[in-house]
């Protein structure tokens, strides 16, 4: 009886033990058809933003993509988070550092904005772009890691930055994502502010 009770509780431990969570965000441009038996997932070219998320534990994940920008198979073998693009465009995103809604926003200076246009210009381009960075260059059909966090958080593009708490006593993960339109209508906006008003 004992070494029974002995055995459960190794089996229970090991398939503790063996957990391999992956949080995958599935990015499409309207529906995509997620098939999890199949492991297939379908889109076309529709209307809007759509974002899917599916919580699995399985040692390796792939899925067939077939898309507007053709037909790929992309495997996810490590823990943690993933964005597969199924869209026809590339998705282009980074880690946000958390601030709280109740510490004042500092004043951006001129030398910031410059920065921050050199940034993003850089990040159209696909450049300076690394897991160190923790910035992210999408394209379509591809399955990306984005953190070893299963639970971290993703705002993707269109949507807006949600307000985010200290998770016990620590800051949230989040990354945000944005389309290339979006980046490029944030360079002209913050190209504006650049200028010096006309006297």
């Amino acid at each position: 009886m004992k070494s029974l009770i002995a055995s459960i509780c190794i089996a229970i431990l090991l398939t503790a033990c063996s957990s391999d969570q992956k949080t995958v965000i599935v990015m499409s441009k309207g529906a995509a058809d997620i098939d999890l038996n199949a492991g297939t997932i379908k889109s076309k070219d529709g209307a809007g933003h759509e974002e899917k998320k599916l919580d699995m534990n399985s040692k390796q994940v792939s899925f067939k993509l077939s898309t507007p920008a053709g037909e790929a198979t992309v495997e996810m073998l490590d823990n943690g988070l993933y964005i597969i693009n199924v869209k026809n465009d590339t998705i282009i995103g980074s880690y946000q550092k958390y601030t709280s809604a109740k510490l004042p926003q500092n004043v951006i200076t001129q030398e910031s904005l410059k920065q921050k246009i050199d940034s993003l210009n850089l990040l159209l381009e696909g450049k300076n772009v690394s897991e160190a960075n923790r910035n992210y260059f999408i394209l379509p059909n591809q399955a990306t890691k984005i953190s070893a966090n299963p639970l971290a958080e993703v705002v993707g593009p269109y949507h807006q930055m949600r307000s985010a708490e200290m998770i016990d006593g620590k800051e949230p993960e989040i990354y945000r994502f944005y389309s290339i339109k979006e980046i490029r209508e944030m360079i002209t906006k913050l190209q504006a502010l650049t200028v010096a008003p006309k006297q």
